[in-house]
């Protein structure tokens, strides 16, 4: 289990997209202080996560900019005193990743170093990185673990991830920082990005337009709801115990097909889908299964959210979000 400790001043990279938004959330419920650094970018819509700022209210200091600004954040980091990093910006997504891989070797892995640097200029010692299940690739062993041996990424994106991790384990060994990696496994819930496919396929069900099903619907997913998630993300701030760089997965121990997936979402709404066949995607891979028994260990991780329960949560967000008058797209 974690230690009592926790940082009461945080900086949060990415705090106005959907982990990040809550996370804040969260650590402002607790009391701390919150610097949120967010590029505003419009991989979707800016106004959304303009829309998660505001309903964080005046005590979060937010500060534009792009983390691959070293003048920038020699200026953050300068002026905020912070106590631990949580780094969540990054440019997300497989598929937009082949398509522009320059800008994500960019955002993730420049930036990730940037921030590394500006902490241990600045004498920061507690960095959490958002890394994710894609590292995996096509792994025939499962559930994923921590300590199978990853040979072989497929998309750009997985491989920016993997080189964040790391450059995270320099700093830790070579500078002192305490850096934990978190393997995010298909983050989903109120508020989530809207190309997400749960996202994407509630909209289009809902208003009765067809979804696009990519190859024969037998992938599977590791779906974990946000706030098993940022249960994990606080224990990970907690820890200062361990071995200097720590990689951990947060799944939500429940692998969903693609079929599935769509049948639930189908009942929540209370719709039939309108499918358009498609093939197989490049990059995608065929399951992602998250074995979280180390981070039940150490973080205290319990996710405990039946993707059913989390889709009619989204279902009902995303209803009452329409209703007045909000466009989650």
């Amino acid at each position: 289990m974690s230690s009592a400790f926790t940082p009461s001043n945080i900086l949060v990279t990415g705090g106005a997209g959907f982990i990040g938004s809550h996370c804040a959330r969260r650590l402002l419920g607790m009391g701390c202080k919150v610097t949120i650094l967010d590029e505003f970018n419009d991989y979707y819509n800016p106004a959304i996560k303009r829309a998660n700022i505001a309903a964080l209210g005046p005590q979060v200091k937010v500060i534009e900019g792009n983390i691959t600004d070293a003048a920038l954040l020699e200026e953050v980091f300068a002026q905020g005193g912070f106590e631990a990093v949580l780094h969540l910006a990054a440019r997300a997504g497989v598929r937009p990743s082949i398509e522009e891989p320059e800008l994500y070797i960019n955002t993730n892995i420049l930036g990730t170093f940037r921030l590394l640097e500006a902490a241990r200029v600045h004498g920061v010692t507690q960095f959490v990185f958002a890394s994710s299940s894609s590292v995996y690739g096509i792994n025939r062993k499962v559930p994923f673990s921590e300590e199978d041996p990853i040979l072989q990424t497929i998309s750009p994106y997985a491989m920016t991830k993997l080189a964040g991790e790391q450059i995270c384990s320099n700093y830790s060994r070579l500078h002192g920082i305490k850096t934990v990696c978190l393997r995010f496994f298909t983050v989903y819930g109120p508020g989530q990005r809207p190309d997400l496919a749960i996202s994407k396929f509630t909209r289009l069900i809902e208003d009765g337009l067809p979804i696009d099903k990519f190859g024969d619907g037998s992938s599977a997913r590791d779906y974990t709801y946000i706030d098993d998630i940022v249960d994990g993300i606080m224990g990970a701030l907690k820890r200062r115990e361990g071995e200097p760089c720590e990689m951990f997965n947060l799944g939500g121990s429940q692998c969903v097909t693609l079929n599935e997936l769509i049948a639930t979402i189908e009942a929540a709404l209370g719709k039939k889908a309108v499918i358009r066949q498609l093939p197989d995607q490049p990059g995608d891979v065929p399951l992602t299964s998250a074995d979280v028994s180390k981070a039940r260990a150490l973080l205290g991780f319990q996710p405990g959210t039946a993707v059913a329960q989390g889709v009619a949560r989204y279902v009902e967000w995303f209803r009452a979000t329409r209703a007045r008058g909000v466009e989650v797209c």
